[in-house]
């Protein structure tokens, strides 16, 4: 195996980095920091949390922060540590951003490759679901979902997912339609080629870089309305540790005991605000239309 020369290797690493300049941007690090974090602390949070989340002791109910002391962030109105619940509320809203993301991806990617590859009455009877699925307020929806069935991690996942498929079956569709006009499908149809082969091995990969961008993106709307639905106790049961649950326990103390609503609140301003900056830093580097600005 040759071996390759220091200058040669910083060449090729100015060119690595003039190509993806926009990857290590400090926005990119701060979306890469804070998806590395969620992930980590959603892993990991039995062994970094202090004190087990739903453990109550009255007698330190709304102890403010101590740095020093045994509650870091301090304590709820039922002696709860917040540091704990932030970090056992991280597994939550990856468990859901992870899901509906996934969930939606599928999802859309499959309704929207096959309306714009066949196109026809197919494409006109899935753009029907989207029209009739997109009239309705999202959150509206998911409250509705929530309201009939019943609380649990699945119906919400289940209730976030139901219109978050649509952003994927537009794009993919329209890119669908544009790439079935390609020489190279043409070629594939000429010698042969099976509608799944060519779904399969030339329109799928080719729409691989959107549907990895706008996962960021519903990975933070998720995050957003799972925070929401929980907080108006239409989410998880309350016996599982949530962002948006720590929001609701605070309205009543939010002028005694700031602590309660800031950490929470701070925790899902900086995830959503780190997703969000990741997704446009993949959008800028890997659409042809925005990668010379």
């Amino acid at each position: 195996m040759a071996e390759i020369s220091v200058p040669e290797f910083r060449t090729r690493w100015q060119t690595l980095r003039t190509r993806y300049r926009h990857l290590f941007g400090a926005k990119a690090a701060f979306g890469f920091t804070v998806l590395g974090l969620l992930i980590l602390t959603g892993i990991l949070a039995p062994i970094l949390a202090p004190h087990a989340p739903n453990r109550q002791d009255l007698m330190s109910a709304m102890l403010p922060p101590d740095w020093t002391g045994p509650h870091v962030l301090g304590t709820d109105h039922v002696g709860r540590d917040i540091l704990s619940r932030i970090i056992f509320g991280a597994r939550v809203s990856l468990v859901i951003a992870l899901c509906v993301a996934l969930f939606a991806s599928v999802a859309g990617v499959f309704l929207g490759i096959v309306s714009g590859y066949f196109g026809g009455r197919i494409d006109g009877a899935i753009q029907k679901l989207v029209e009739i699925t997109w009239s309705f307020p999202p959150l509206m929806l998911a409250i509705a979902i929530v309201a009939f069935i019943g609380q649990g991690l699945t119906i919400v996942i289940v209730a976030l997912t139901a219109q978050r498929w649509i952003p994927y079956a537009r794009v993919t569709r329209a890119e669908a339609m544009a790439l079935k006009e390609r020489e190279f499908v043409t070629a594939a149809r000429a010698l042969g080629a099976k509608d799944g082969f060519i779904i399969r091995h030339h329109i799928l990969p080719n729409v691989m870089l959107s549907i990895i961008v706008i996962t960021t993106f519903s990975m933070a709307n998720a995050i957003i309305a799972e925070s929401s639905l929980s907080f108006l106790g239409l989410g998880v049961p309350p016996t599982i540790p949530t962002w948006g649950g720590m929001l609701s326990d605070a309205r009543s103390y939010i002028s005694s005991a700031w602590w309660m609503a800031l950490f929470p609140g701070l925790a899902i301003f900086l995830t959503v605000l780190g997703l969000n900056l990741l997704g446009d830093v993949l959008r800028t580097q890997f659409d042809p239309k925005l990668k010379s600005h």
